[in-house]
């Protein structure tokens, strides 16, 4: 057992979770060609709008329907459709937590290979200010919350039919997706209303804003993305969960150097265990690149299934061990 749990704690987090993201996108973006089918509440972009190699639809598509419907319907007996969509999301989420962000999403695979690519031309990439980051924090609640009230306004009959599921519409998925099985339909700006054509031509700048601004930082949409932000209403009872114990902390700020997300609570934060923002995607990449052990761990329903190493830190960085002094980590790209 002890031999199993030093392998796992000594694995190379890059080439596994290299794997587990090709895995799910295969899944996801191809998953209908082998008759896969996972619902239509899943908390990650399926896309709906890729037809025929869906494995699955993204929750944020079906709920933007159901919020539509007239408000006699919604709030009558078709409300416990919506009440069931929610508790079929929510078990999905509690099983993974926000890991279906950094292993299962298409959209933060993608991200993650522009960055690879971005550090095979050897193009340095760009952090934000603290300032810029707590702003960005509350721009995908602000997301989130127009995807719900406006389908809510057009099933009162207070906004047309045609903004039926607006974050849709500008969601770079719905482009991007797509292409990956041929599809080229959603390239296209909707001329037939007025509504729809400005709905389209925003979903094709938001899509060029996720290929330039992901080239030039990591993980550039999932700042903005609404359905980060629906994970984390619901992050409190999920089972897998990554914890720190402040007195390991040496404070050395590895872990920030290494975070996509530029969580700075996860170094700083000494008092209490429960250190997973709402920006974090659990890629784990913290937990490889603390030197302190049992420092930081992430664990399903109570058991520990990965924790930081002096021996898994020094394997993966192929640095010597130097007791008493920080040594810093490969970047992690």
């Amino acid at each position: 057992m002890a031999s199993l749990r030093s392998a796992v704690n000594n694995v190379d987090l890059r080439r596994f979770r290299f794997w587990l993201q090709l895995i799910f996108f295969v899944l996801l973006v191809y998953g209908g060609y082998f008759a896969l089918n996972l619902g239509n509440s899943l908390p990650t972009f399926a896309c709906g709008f890729n037809r025929e190699g869906k494995g699955g639809v993204c929750f944020l598509m079906p709920m933007q329907h159901l919020l539509a419907m007239n408000w006699k319907s919604l709030f009558g007996w078709a409300g416990l459709g919506v009440l069931t969509a929610f508790l079929t999301f929510g078990l999905w989420f509690i099983l993974l937590n926000k890991a279906w962000c950094g292993y299962a999403c298409p959209l933060g695979t993608l991200q993650d290979w522009i960055t690879s690519l971005r550090n095979r031309l050897g193009i340095r990439y760009s952090r934000y200010s603290e300032t810029q980051f707590r702003r960005l924090t509350t721009v995908k609640y602000i997301l989130l919350a127009l995807t719900v009230l406006i389908p809510l306004g057009i099933g009162g009959a207070l906004l047309p039919h045609e903004m039926g599921t607006p974050f849709c519409d500008i969601c770079p998925g719905r482009m991007i997706i797509p292409l990956f099985t041929g599809d080229t339909s959603q390239l296209t700006v909707d001329f037939s209303t007025k509504t729809g054509m400005i709905m389209t031509a925003l979903g094709m700048l938001v899509t060029g804003l996720f290929f330039t601004g992901a080239f030039f930082k990591k993980r550039f949409f999932c700042f903005f993305c609404p359905m980060s932000a629906l994970h984390y209403l619901f992050s409190k009872p999920a089972l897998l969960r990554l914890k720190k114990d402040g007195g390991k902390c040496t404070r050395c700020g590895d872990c920030y150097r290494v975070c996509d997300m530029e969580i700075k609570e996860i170094a700083d934060q000494v008092d209490d265990p429960r250190i997973m923002m709402d920006d974090c995607t659990l890629c784990l990449k913290c937990v490889a690149a603390c030197p302190e052990d049992g420092a930081l761990k992430v664990s399903f329903a109570g058991l520990t299934l990965y924790e930081s190493t002096e021996e898994g830190f020094i394997r993966r960085m192929h640095k010597p061990s130097v007791k008493g002094k920080s040594i810093e980590p490969h970047p992690h790209d």
